[in-house]
């Protein structure tokens, strides 16, 4: 990877590897916060939001081996609401969180699914719009209006991806070469809003609070999914699209433990 790069992809990342990181005090801090009666809360947003997700594990494994339980059934039975699923959502390894969310969608119990990627439909769906244009002669233009019109954002640039592969050239190149005119503007301008992904979760984020009540599945499922991604660049999306930050609208809509856990998972306002 590019230093260039790194260093982007850095300082887009508002939760970090804690350094000097050692996993038996973290469990120690969080048993010591859930024993006896009452629970100490802000410890455990102290530890759980101030550590990567990897280390996150090592604390389980910790909190294992030095208790003999295990430490997201726990967290469980000592919390409640949208801080317990806040909190618990963040002890889930990335690919399990996302699995498990995208299973809870399907059977209505979530907020939406549109967050979600189907590496093989993508794959798929990149196979498809080669087939629809460098494949053959002449565009099969309805196959790259369906797909490019009836995807989600992120599954798009899975696809994008996946056809650079397969193509040895960019998806715009191929909307150049096979087709011109509106269609070809029309389909170049998909392609760049989707490549602004930034924005996007930026919209969810905002929309998940705008108005009457809060789609707390989108809020927490963005939220802790992009936080060791690129949620700083998000929200200085969120402040020029928006005209306030993401910590502010968060402190409107939210309240108690979890307002406070969202907003240490947020970091500094841009």
């Amino acid at each position: 990877m590019a230093w260039w790069k790194a260093w982007i992809e850095q300082e887009g990342v508002t939760v970090k590897s804690s350094s000097h990181f050692n996993p038996d005090p973290d469990a120690e801090t969080l048993y010591k916060a859930m024993k006896g009666i009452g629970t100490n809360e802000q410890a455990i947003i102290d530890v759980l939001t101030k550590r990567s997700n990897a280390q996150r594990q090592q604390i389980a494994k910790s909190f294992k081996a030095q208790f003999g339980k295990d430490l997201t059934e726990t967290l469980k039975s000592e919390l409640s609401g949208k801080f317990e699923r806040l909190i618990v959502a963040l002890m889930y390894p990335p690919y399990r969180y996302e699995a498990k969310e995208l299973h809870d969608s399907m059977k209505g119990s979530r907020d939406d699914v549109s967050s979600f990627v189907d590496p093989g439909l993508a794959l798929q769906d990149a196979q498809d719009l080669y087939a629809a244009g460098e494949k053959i002669r002449g565009t099969d233009e309805m196959k790259f209006i369906t797909i490019l019109c009836t995807r989600s954002a992120t599954h798009l640039l899975r696809v994008f991806e996946e056809y650079e592969k397969i193509a040895n050239k960019s998806i715009e190149d191929s909307i150049k070469s096979e087709t011109h005119g509106s269609l070809e503007e029309a389909m170049l301008t998909v392609v760049k809003c989707t490549r602004n992904l930034h924005s996007y979760f930026a919209e969810r984020l905002y929309y998940a609070m705008k108005g009457a009540g809060t789609r707390d599945g989108t809020l927490i499922r963005n939220t802790v999914s992009r936080s060791e991604i690129d949620l700083n660049l998000i929200k200085c999306h969120f402040k020029k699209m928006y005209g306030k930050t993401l910590s502010s609208m968060i402190m409107e809509d939210t309240s108690g433990d979890y307002k406070n856990a969202l907003l240490s998972l947020v970091g500094s306002d841009p």
